[in-house]
This record gives structure tokens, sequence and C-alpha cells, in this order.
């Protein structure tokens, strides 16, 4: 149901997409009424709030309507989160890096690590293959909320530096890869690991001294692409 109508602005009482926020992409699709469709084209958290920001929205009124994301772009967010979050256990359990950073398009995503070294090309093929092989053993991916205190005191099984996040937020929400990793996300993802894909990655840049940015994809078998 719309609430309020501002300019291109649009606040729902409750909605469906993602809005941009911890380094993933928002949601984009149509919102329609009385049989019109009208592109949200940006979702942002603005004051405390989603805000959808609609294409020809003064013709908008007030009341019920009907929200449609494009799945085909949620979908490759959601392998692309996913697969940052294999990665990210991957290099914490052979480096003790953690991300401090990250970026996540439906096509394509980019990870930060710190105090990471210059990786060998033996490396990254071993980093790559043990990625892939947690990939195809098919994890159930869960979620769980708890403090801040708990999740800072089980900082052993958190890839992120949960320093990062803004001292206002006291509950954390928790996003588990069957038993191998557990990390505090707000994001979007897929159900089993088996989805993602395999992770290729496509250049690895340094970003300061000891600090290191993976680019990287996550590719279906073509049968599924097509």
């Amino acid at each position: 149901m719309i609430k309020r109508v501002d300019g291109e602005k649009v606040i729902l009482d409750q909605t469906i997409f993602y809005p941009t926020g911890g380094g993933q992409e928002c949601d984009t699709g149509v919102l329609m009424q009385n049989g019109h469709a009208y592109e949200v084209y940006q979702v942002k958290k603005e004051a405390g709030q989603i805000v959808h920001y609609v294409k020809g929205a003064e013709t908008l009124n007030e009341g019920e309507a009907v929200v449609k994301i494009d799945w085909q772009r949620r979908y490759g967010l959601m392998r692309h989160h996913s697969l940052l979050h294999v990665l990210g256990a991957v290099v914490y359990e052979k480096y003790g890096a953690l991300c401090t950073g990250n970026q996540i398009y439906p096509e394509r995503a980019r990870i930060d690590f710190n105090q990471l070294q210059d990786l060998s090309s033996e490396e990254v093929e071993e980093i790559v293959r043990e990625a892939n092989r947690i990939i195809a053993e098919d994890h159930l991916i869960t979620y769980r909320t708890v403090s801040r205190e708990e999740a800072e005191a089980t900082s052993g099984m958190i890839k992120t530096m949960i320093s990062l996040l803004p001292p206002a937020v006291r509950e954390v929400r928790l996003v588990a890869i069957g038993s191998i990793d557990e990390q505090a996300c707000g994001g979007t993802h897929v159900k089993r690991t088996s989805e993602i894909g395999s992770l290729v990655i496509t250049d690895i840049k340094s970003k300061g001294k000891n600090n290191k940015r993976m680019e990287v994809r996550a590719v279906l078998p073509a049968a599924v692409e097509s």
C-alpha cells in the first residue's frame, strides 16, 4: 500500500525491494496501480524509511498498489552475495584476513581483505578450488539474529569487521553457510550454495599495504544460464 508520494519518492507500508546498502545494489522493478506500471529505478534508506524512486510517480495515489521486483537482477545479487561469503570464509581460514568492504552487482562482485599478502598463482588457484568445493557440497544457508555483544564475542566465527557497523546497531543478523561459516550480514542470499555457480576470480589488485581487492564472478553452467 502506498502511504505517501513526494515527487518521485514513494513510501510503502511494506516492501520486498532491497534498498542499496551493505555493498549490495538495490532491487529494481515496477509498481502497479490502476492497470499502469511505474518503473522503480532506485531504492534507498532515508531518515529511517525505505524510499522508492519511481518514474512518473506524480500520477500515483495513496492506497492499494502491487510491487514486482526484477527477479533476474535480484537472483544475480543473491548469488554473488553468497559467493562473497564463501570466498571470505576460505580466505579467513587460510590467511586470517577479514573482509573490510565489498560491492555486489548482478553479474559480478568485489571484496576487500585486510592484511592479505601478495598471492602466487598457485595460491589463487587453491582459493578457487576450495571455494568451489564448498559450493558444490550444497550447504544450506540459514539466518539468526543475536545481540551486538554476542556477535562481537564470537569474532572467531565472523569474517567481517563488526566495528564497521554503526554504534546504533544493537542487533546483528548472522548468515551461516552450513557449519563452515557465519558472518554479520543484512543482504539477500540464495537458499543453498549449489545455486551460486562456480567462483571465477577475474582480478586481484593492491589497495594499500597488505590489503587486497578481489574481483569475482559467479558462473552458472551454460545450460542454466541460457
